[in-house]
Parts: C-alpha cells; structure tokens; sequence
C-alpha cells in the first residue's frame, strides 16, 4: 500500500474536509490533517503519531512547546492535551492512530532512554 501525501492532499481537497481516513487495518487508522489558521482538535481516545508533511510551527503537548518543520515526529499518549499552533498557510502532517482505546501500556521510562541517547 503506498499513499503520497499529494494523493492525500487532493483526497483532502475534494472532500472539503480538514482531515480524513486514507488506510485501516486492525487497530491502524492514517489520515492526513491540514487545518486552516486554528487547530481546534481535542484529546484522543488512541495512542497516536504525527508526521510533518509539510510547513513549521510550535506544537503543544501536555503543557510542553516544540517548535517543528517538515520531517518531524511527534508521539502524543491517549487522553493528553495537544494542538498545531502559529503554523504555517502550508501546514499538512500525517496523523498515525494505533492501538486500544486508552492507548498502550505506559513505558515512558524506557521511551525516554531511547530519546536521551538521541541528543
């Protein structure tokens, strides 16, 4: 299964939606969110990812600011707090839902020793 993220944009367009589904399988839900100058989503009931498609701006998770550009990667827990703030007109990412309602099982400790390591 491939899917470009103009495909999905010109899905998105036709649809006059600000996100949609592009692919399901199991637990797996992709969809591509591009929302115009206010991102009014709230918590989810999943674990989910962002992927930046394209466009910089600050995103808030659980209280935290990052600052993000094209490429970038964010992992948001079920039930927490976050939005795309001060982004860019071209602003698109890919929206990754997986696993049960109220998420996986917490294992942020070793999430955060993966992460250290990285910087």
């Amino acid at each position: 299964m491939k899917i470009s993220p103009e495909e999905g944009l010109n899905r998105l367009s036709a649809e006059r939606k600000l996100f949609t589904e592009l692919y399901s399988h199991g637990s797996l839900s992709v969809e591509i969110y591009k929302p115009l100058k206010e991102d009014l989503q709230t918590p989810h009931d999943r674990d989910e990812v962002y992927v930046i498609i394209a466009g910089h701006g600050d995103f808030i998770s659980d209280g935290k600011k990052h600052t993000f550009k094209q490429g970038d990667f964010f992992f948001v827990p079920a039930h927490i707090e976050h939005r795309f703030e001060n982004f860019s007109d071209d602003f698109s990412t890919w929206i990754i839902f997986f696993g049960p309602i109220g998420g996986e099982a917490n294992t942020i400790g070793s999430q955060q020793s993966a992460i250290s390591n990285w910087q």
